[in-house]
């Protein structure tokens, strides 16, 4: 029996291809995506030139609510995750550049939040880590998934997947709204998720955090919500 799928977008948009996530097709699309890739590849060397710490912390979207696509679901949860061999599992279909170079920053045992996407109540559900770096995403080359991109050539492949070990639930689940809540004070108080990617890059599946960022959230654990 074939592993859930995982569908990675998020609340406000997808950043692979789909019926609602198309690239705008363009006259030379191999330049475009050379475009693409090496000006993500300069905002995050850039960040990094500037000490934001991007290979440390991340979240990761994923949608838990059963959808299908190519008439398989794609619905893949925090308790996916956990049900699997050894709670280990690829993280495939990943088709946004940006996305797939902070897939490829990724190093062993990064933490990474769990987000649930696309969904009646987003928020963070839990923690995961690295457990095997990047490596060719398989799916860009099976005709029956999702993620199949005829365009990616098995020689030179154009995506990337990491593995992922789960770690823990969140002590209690953190709602999109209570983060957004925080983002927007913060915004005019200079607190630690004012430029937060989850509200500055909403389309990115994958996303780098701060240290501020991830130690902000995961004392929000700790607290009630108001």
């Amino acid at each position: 029996m074939p592993r859930p799928r995982k569908r990675l977008a998020g609340a406000s948009g997808q950043d692979k291809k789909g019926p609602a996530g198309k690239r705008a097709k363009t006259k030379n699309p191999d330049e475009a995506s050379i475009k693409v890739e090496n000006s993500g590849l300069q905002k995050t060397l850039g960040l990094k030139k500037c000490g934001t710490n991007l290979s440390s912390y991340w979240l990761m979207k994923s949608e838990p609510e059963s959808r299908l696509e190519k008439g398989i679901d794609v619905k893949f949860s925090i308790e996916d995750l956990k049900a699997q061999p050894k709670q280990t599992t690829c993280w495939d279909g990943v088709r946004n550049y940006q996305a797939r170079n902070f897939l490829r920053a990724m190093k062993l045992e990064e933490e990474a939040f769990f987000y649930h996407s696309n969904c009646k109540e987003p928020g963070i559900a839990g923690l995961m880590k690295i457990v095997k770096e990047a490596y060719p995403d398989t799916t860009q080359f099976e005709k029956s998934s999702p993620y199949y991109d005829p365009s990616s050539k098995k020689d030179n492949p154009k995506w990337s997947m990491v593995d992922v070990q789960f770690v823990r639930m969140m002590k209690r689940f953190i709602p999109l709204a209570e983060l957004k809540t925080h983002h927007q004070a913060h915004k005019a108080t200079g607190g630690p998720l004012k430029n937060m990617a989850l509200f500055t890059r909403q389309r990115l599946s994958v996303q780098p955090l701060t240290q501020e960022e991830f130690d902000f959230i995961l004392s929000l654990e700790e607290k009630k919500p108001s």
